[in-house]
């Protein structure tokens, strides 16, 4: 989970170059060529929901919360996957993507209870927070049907751990594996319902090639992979930025603090 006041501008930043103007919610926005529909959103204060979507890894497509309308245009495509072009005519919110957005967050749902009070990302989880904001607070599919309720946590890692009941199969832990660490220790195992995160060959993350980055844990939407110290100590309620003394480089970070315990 990225920290307590993070905004996140779900797709990477492009390089300047040619500019490209469109028209977002009837307010017009200029921003670089290949730039996504959601990163330009963002850039006037409008944060479409989405759960797959992080601006430090590539576009996905995969959560579907994040459609939008185009003028023009059939379907409702994901802003996230979807760039800018001159004169585009974007609409973010209408009763329609309502519907939409509010239909598969449902889906979610009906397999992942939202316990939020005894959770220890109580606060601070995307997948709570785009509840909230879809103003679901249950499922009309219900918790009785086909779900992974019963998996077992994995707590073999000294420092996090991964809870598959709370996983929501968005592959931003194994996209961060990859693109971030370029370690390839995470996959997608099994197709459809079945499909889950698994390490390395099915392993504990400890017995497998995860080399304790954490480049997974920052990347988890949801409270499926977390940190030990979070669930010992709770939330964080402020951030501060400070440098690493590791080496000489001096690189900057932020570190969050539940008053004065890191």
């Amino acid at each position: 989970m990225y920290s307590t006041d993070y905004v996140d501008a779900g797709t990477p930043r492009m390089a300047p170059g040619r500019s490209v103007t469109l028209t977002i919610d009837g307010l017009p926005v200029t921003v670089p060529e290949g730039t996504s529909i959601m990163r330009a959103a963002s850039s006037l204060g409008r944060q479409i929901p989405k759960l797959c979507a992080t601006d430090s890894l590539k576009a996905f497509g995969s959560c579907r919360l994040c459609l939008v309308e185009i003028e023009g245009r059939r379907g409702y495509p994901a802003s996230c996957t979807t760039l800018v072009a001159d004169g585009l005519d974007v609409r973010t919110e209408s009763a329609r993507l309502m519907q939409l957005r509010r239909g598969v967050m449902e889906l979610y749902l009906s397999d992942h209870p939202l316990d939020c009070v005894s959770c220890p990302a109580n606060g601070h989880c995307e997948l709570q927070d785009t509840a909230d904001a879809l103003d679901i607070t249950e499922t009309r599919y219900g918790l009785n049907g086909q779900n992974h309720q019963a998996a077992a946590v994995d707590a073999s890692n000294p420092y996090f751990t991964f809870d598959p009941t709370m996983c929501i199969v968005c592959s931003r832990c194994v996209r961060a594996c990859d693109e971030v660490q370029g370690t390839f220790a995470l996959t997608i195992q099994g197709r459809g319902f079945d499909s889950t995160v698994a390490a390395s060959q099915n392993q504990p993350f400890l017995a497998s090639e995860c080399v304790s980055c954490g480049a997974c844990v920052e990347a988890c939407p949801t409270v499926a992979l977390t940190e030990k110290s979070l669930i010992a100590l709770g939330q964080p309620d402020r951030a501060v930025t400070t440098t690493c003394a590791y080496c000489g480089v001096g690189c900057s970070f932020k570190a969050e603090l539940r008053g004065d315990e890191l």
